[in-house]
């Protein structure tokens, strides 16, 4: 038996005794979680927005951990080995696998802490292994690949990549906490002329010009549309990136792009919104979404071992798993903590067997 944080219902979770994984198809491997992280799709599931996760399931979608057993067709791992485990399942036989839409995948996607059990746990199942998991070399520590697990090539892929941000372009972020500031961190490698962030909590805007950003608006006292009017001679942004996910973002976003620019929403939206095609329609705008296919993780991963690229800013909190409980609470009122994401370390079981085993090996 071991311990995982349990969803049981909108606005209910419990660190809970639970059975162990075990391999089921011969395509799993059977992973201990060494770190993880929480996400905000995590809350979005608590808030009662995804109602396909069903009580009892396990959460979490983001973690690097060692293998411990491997199912009988796997041949590409081995007992032993570190990996990143990415929020994005692929079977690598269908026709979205093949066209490297993995997060449209018609037997895995976003199912970790979604449809199946997920990683904030001591141990977990991994299916479709060899195409979902990706080895850490050796020189980079946990902390440096946890967030490609999600919250960068999410914001890579779905925001700078389909925005197609170019050289000399006015970039907003609309919301910047976690996913917001991944988005200006990664933009940042295609040189924009300017990065403006946009939030109601200073506290954010703070970290927004830490990650990039040369200007910021809280537009929660400041007219956001005049003030990017301002910024840009009247035309508007060339790229806008929603990353909060309620309507008044998405549709604040749209607002702010000149004629031909493009609206690229990463948030995840649990309620309508209103698409203004009455303002919008002789206007040229480009708008997309897209969950993450994570087809970017190596691309992401060589960029921080080149040391171009550094995650680690992301973790303001580190906590023992076994406090996840409280790290979620920390992580959902991150106005007043100042959480950006918080890293969640091995069990104190696990760290002592960790421990015994080194001392056992220097022996």
């Amino acid at each position: 038996m071991m311990k995982a944080l349990v969803y049981h219902g909108p606005g209910q979770r419990g660190w809970d005794t639970v059975d162990d994984p075990t391999i089921i198809d011969r395509t799993d491997i059977v992973v201990r979680i060494d770190t993880s992280t929480i996400c905000g799709s995590d809350l979005h599931i608590l808030n009662g927005d995804v109602p396909e996760t069903t009580p009892g399931t396990v959460l979490g979608h983001e973690a690097v951990g060692t293998v411990q057993e491997i199912g009988s067709s796997v041949s590409t791992l081995a007992v032993g080995d570190r990996v990143l485990m990415s929020c994005i399942s692929s079977c690598g036989r269908c026709r979205f696998c093949k066209e490297a839409r993995y997060g449209q995948c018609l037997d895995g996607g976003w199912i970790f802490g979604h449809l199946i059990d997920g990683l904030q746990a001591e141990y977990a199942r991994v299916p479709f292994a060899e195409n979902s998991v990706y080895k850490i070399p050796e020189q980079l520590s946990d902390e440096q690949v946890l967030f490609l697990a999600d919250i960068l090539p999410t914001a890579y892929e779905v925001g700078v990549l389909n925005g197609k941000v170019s050289p000399g372009d006015v970039v907003v972020v609309v919301g910047a906490g976690p996913i917001g500031l991944a988005a200006m961190l990664t933009a940042s490698l295609y040189t924009p002329g300017r990065i403006v962030a946009i939030d109601l909590a200073d506290s954010r805007l703070e970290s927004a010009r830490l990650f990039g950003a040369d200007a910021t608006i809280n537009n929660g006292r400041e007219d956001a549309l005049a003030q990017i009017m301002e910024l840009t001679d009247g035309m508007g942004a060339d790229v806008a990136f929603e990353a909060v996910g309620v309507p008044a973002t998405f549709e604040l976003a749209t607002e702010l792009i000149r004629p031909g620019g493009r609206v690229a929403n990463i948030g995840v939206h649990g309620h309508s919104a209103t698409l203004h095609l009455e303002k919008l329609w002789t206007r040229d705008i480009t708008i997309t979404t897209g969950l993450v296919d994570t087809r970017t993780i190596p691309q992401l991963m060589s960029i921080v071992a080149s040391g171009r690229l550094d995650p680690t800013v992301f973790a303001t909190h580190h906590v023992p798993l076994e406090d996840t409980m409280s790290a979620y609470d920390t992580f959902a009122d991150a106005t007043n903590t100042g959480a950006l994401k918080v890293v969640l370390n091995g069990t104190e079981s696990d760290r002592s067997s960790q421990a015994l085993v080194g001392a056992t090996s220097a022996g």
